[in-house]
């Protein structure tokens, strides 16, 4: 007999108040109590044919640990969890649940889906608080083979984790001084405390996964170092999409212009890791303007008011219906008090007699036609400029992949923008033994696709070493 829904729409997350969360960087969300997990949890119906599954990138199984936490066995949730996932509480607080496992959900058919990100985050948070930790136990016997991992984001920590679980010996070279990648440097500390990814990666050096900070390859090493020189019989490339995109107007070389990189680097220097304003300095600008609609947009914005400005415009040139950042991240800006400009862009960038940001003059846009799929370009309104007047500027565009790794292995292929070439589905490269994942291979996108792809190289570099082909992969 089908399962009675009493509750029809998701229990609420409870979060610190606006007025007091916009001045601080201290997480927003507090997380389920184990009442509200357990009350969450049997609004699942355990449906026959568990759509969920297939929009979870690393391939959880989500109705049992859904029915573990219904049942109040939290323990048991978080084996569940961590077989197939090594970041269970980064995802649950990053991850775009509604646009993958959520979105398939049989009950959201009819009432809101089951808030699957918000269990994965209270079960991993459990645990943590319990100290349990990922079971090493059944590791398989050492291969012999090694395996250099170059990036420490979620594709690079993914595939470290599951080629480590199959035997390999895996080391991670980081460029910068802290493991991490986006999740470390890109992430503000309101929407993802340091200490849980610190926490998280802390668990694949104990299941022998060995990390390696401030080793730039392409200057410390080169690809073919890894292999010629240091012995690895493999290498995955997860560097991401780090170079900044800035657009083509005048004044965007004026002092007080960010890209949201380098922006939401350096507060996160400065709040997360308390370093020095002097050593990582950044404009603490009374008016912001923050250029973008995305997560890494309001990531930025919510960060202009945290750091003391008056005002933190978010300038997007379509409308909210179109911006690609979460709806809780939208909801969450409008009530620390962004406030939203809509259909603008900017057109120019003016400075005084310093060289120092002082007005954004943008322009106003219209919605076109629609395209054939459906998408409609925005189109700027001759004579409708008008000028913002902000000192600080952050561009949150879009960014591309670092050319180090590709001006110094020529032999990998790269399409147009500068990305790796790589197999879909293996994430294999033309070079020999080879493989790529994440931002670097698709551009910009997000924490758990990136965990997908290095969860598919991970199997491919796997067979790989297992029965290796004489003339690649």
């Amino acid at each position: 007999m089908a399962k009675k829904i009493t509750q029809k729409t998701k229990t609420a997350m409870p979060c610190v108040d606006p007025q007091e969360r916009r001045h601080t960087f201290q997480e927003v969300a507090n997380g389920y109590t184990d009442e509200m997990a357990m009350a969450e949890a049997n609004r699942c119906i355990q449906c026959k044919n568990r759509p969920c599954i297939a929009g979870c990138p690393v391939e959880i199984d989500i109705p049992a640990f859904v029915q573990q936490v219904a049942d109040g066995d939290f323990d048991g949730a978080y084996r569940t969890l961590s077989d197939k996932n090594i970041l269970p509480a980064i995802c649950g607080r990053v991850c775009p649940q509604e646009d993958q496992c959520e979105k398939l959900c049989t009950l959201g058919v009819k009432f809101e889906p089951v808030a699957i990100g918000r269990l994965e985050r209270f079960v991993a948070d459990h645990a943590n608080a319990m100290g349990l930790h990922t079971d090493t136990a059944s590791a398989p016997a050492p291969s012999g083979k090694k395996v250099a991992v170059i990036g420490s984001g979620p594709a690079g920590l993914t595939v470290a984790a599951d080629l480590a679980r199959m035997g390999h010996g895996v080391t991670i070279f980081e460029a910068l001084h802290a493991a991490g990648g986006v999740l470390m440097y890109g992430i503000p500390e309101f929407r993802l405390p340091k200490t849980i990814v610190q926490r998280e990666i802390h668990q694949l050096e104990e299941i022998g996964v060995e990390l390696k900070v401030n080793h730039v390859i392409g200057r410390t090493f080169t690809v073919d170092d890894l292999f010629n020189e240091l012995g690895y019989d493999a290498v995955f490339i997860g560097t991401g999409a780090g170079l900044p995109h800035f657009p083509n107007i005048p004044g965007v070389n004026l002092i007080g212009v960010y890209s949201a990189n380098e922006y939401l680097t350096r507060s996160n220097l400065m709040k997360a890791y308390k370093f020095p304003e002097t050593d990582t300095p950044v404009v603490r600008g009374r008016n912001v303007a923050v250029i973008g609609g995305g997560n890494t947009a309001m990531d930025a914005v919510r960060t202009a008011l945290r750091l003391g400005a008056d005002h933190a415009y978010l300038v997007y040139r379509r409308t909210e219906h179109e911006m690609p950042a979460r709806l809780e991240e939208i909801e969450h800006a409008k009530e620390e008090g962004v406030e939203m400009v809509f259909l603008a862009a900017p057109v120019e960038i003016l400075g005084n007699e310093r060289s120092r940001v002082r007005t954004m003059r943008c322009i106003r846009m219209e919605l076109g036609e629609p395209d054939s799929s459906g998408r409609r370009s925005p189109v700027p309104q001759p004579g409708s400029e008008f000028d913002i007047d902000v000192d600080v500027i952050v561009f949150a565009v879009g960014q591309g992949a670092n050319p180090l790794i590709r001006s110094t292995t020529p032999d990998l292929h790269y399409n147009k923008w500068g990305n790796i070439s790589a197999d879909s589905k293996t994430g294999a490269t033309e070079k020999k033994g080879v493989f790529a994942g994440g931002d670097i291979v698709t551009g910009g996108a997000t924490v758990i696709s990136a965990m997908g792809a290095g969860r598919r190289a991970a199997r491919a570099i796997h067979e790989y070493l297992s029965n290796p082909l004489p003339d690649g992969c």
